[in-house]
């Protein structure tokens, strides 16, 4: 691909300010006779663990440097250096729509020959492909971490009140209704964080909706529209058992007041657990499954990539790389990694996950799961905020606005994958 076409896919891809026109890795060097990889990686809050690991491989291999970089707003810096031709060898990125831009614009290695995608759980690689504009040969991102979102609960308060799982959405509101009967708060949100607004809307939409539902809009054969009506439906009948004016506390405040007992449950996923123990370590606390479904049997966990590792399509050291690679696939470092962050295993083995995880774990093993809904939004669209908008629209007509303006919102921000979409098609003879 030229350089004029590289930078072109990007924009339109809604990266914006990065160049991509690679002239291979003048910036790489060896150092006292080692070859020196180094990685950005996009999770401050694993700064600790990744440091760990860093000194743990760099003690244990005299070929190679790992040096890793943590910084707090990694996709950003990752941009500028781009622009600056500037890049690392190994990015650690989550499966979201940044994801999609790079694979996009070239900018990833295939590494479909790399021996440890052997050992990654076939769901996760799935998730991946479906995070492509159109359908692309080859495998670009290892799969090491994912989230799993539903709903988080005091194992405690509902073992001395004697309240069941739901497995159905039935089971679910009344339950809610008992507990609010009680007097005790069911649900703590904090909606102030537009981006909460996500979490029960992903962990339902994955319930309710096909997990390839955007493609299936680029491609003029489905409309949000349609798709998400019961969606939202349900996330706005949640506000009944929230806290009043949910808007007005944010996520730290709906961490701390679910830790202090101040609610039953919080919808939110795994990655709010170490923020909840933070303010009370001893909290006992197990998860279920959203159960959007009127049949349990339906119901699937909302689960995707948190944490992958891509290979930039420029490095020059590939072998390095993959001995890199290979090191954070050890079992011994997953599992550290895994009790670090209460994070779920995308590799296959017997790892012990943590506790608060007990009541996702058959979804988990299983592998009955499906990626988040936002992973495929452009950031520019703003979703959460236009979710956070209908949940505070209290008109008649508040449900079918907001609907509407996903589908006019959409393809404002998408014209582009949508016209590749078309001509994928057309080429195809689809």
């Amino acid at each position: 691909m030229t350089k004029k076409k590289r930078c072109t896919a990007l924009m339109l891809a809604a990266v914006t300010a990065m160049s991509l026109c690679f002239t291979g890795c003048d910036n790489k060097k060896t150092r006292d006779g080692k070859v020196v990889i180094e990685m950005v990686q996009y999770k401050p809050e694993a700064v600790d663990v990744f440091e760990e690991l860093e000194e743990k491989f760099n003690a244990t291999h005299d070929n190679i440097e790992l040096v890793i970089d943590s910084p707090n707003d990694a996709m950003t810096i990752l941009k500028t250096r781009f622009i600056r031709e500037d890049n690392p060898d190994i990015i650690g990125i989550g499966g979201d729509i940044n994801y999609s831009n790079f694979l996009d614009a070239e900018m990833l290695m295939d590494i479909s020959d790399f021996d440890g995608l052997e050992d990654i759980k076939e769901n996760y690689l799935n998730t991946n492909k479906e995070l492509e504009y159109v359908p692309m040969d080859g495998v670009y991102a290892v799969p090491y971490m994912a989230n799993a979102a539903g709903v988080l609960y005091n194992r405690d308060m509902f073992n001395e009140h004697g309240w069941t799982i739901p497995t159905t959405w039935d089971e679910f509101t009344k339950l809610c209704d008992t507990i609010k009967a009680e007097g005790i708060q069911p649900i703590y949100s904090g909606y102030k964080d537009t981006w909460t607004c996500l979490a029960p809307w992903n962990a339902i939409a994955v319930n309710l909706c096909s997990t390839d539902i955007a493609y299936q809009v680029n491609s003029g054969n489905a409309k949000f529209s349609e798709a998400y009506r019961e969606i939202a439906i349900k996330e706005k009948e949640l506000l009944k058992y929230a806290q009043p004016n949910t808007v007005a506390y944010g996520y730290n405040d709906a961490c701390t007041a679910f830790a202090r007992g101040e609610s039953a449950m919080y919808v939110i996923g795994n990655y709010a657990i170490p923020q909840i123990k933070s303010v009370n370590p001893d909290m006992n606390i197990d998860s279920f499954v959203f159960p959007a479904n009127d049949d349990a049997s339906k119901n699937i966990l909302n689960s995707g990539n948190d944490l992958m590792f891509c290979v930039m399509e420029d490095c020059e050291y590939k072998e390095e790389v993959y001995e890199v690679l290979r090191f954070l696939l050890e079992d011994e470092n997953v599992q550290l990694y895994i009790d670090a962050q209460s994070s779920v295993p995308c590799k296959k083995g017997d790892f012990e996950l943590p506790p608060e995880l007990d009541g996702m774990n058959e979804y988990i093993v299983n592998g009955i799961i499906a990626d988040y809904q936002d992973h495929h939004y452009p950031s520019e669209m703003a979703v959460d905020a236009m979710i956070q908008t209908y949940l505070l629209d209290d008109s008649d007509d508040a449900l079918d606005t907001f609907l509407k303006r996903f589908d006019t919102e959409w393809v404002r921000y998408n014209k582009d994958i949508i016209a590749k979409v078309k001509k994928y098609q057309e080429k195809e003879g689809k």
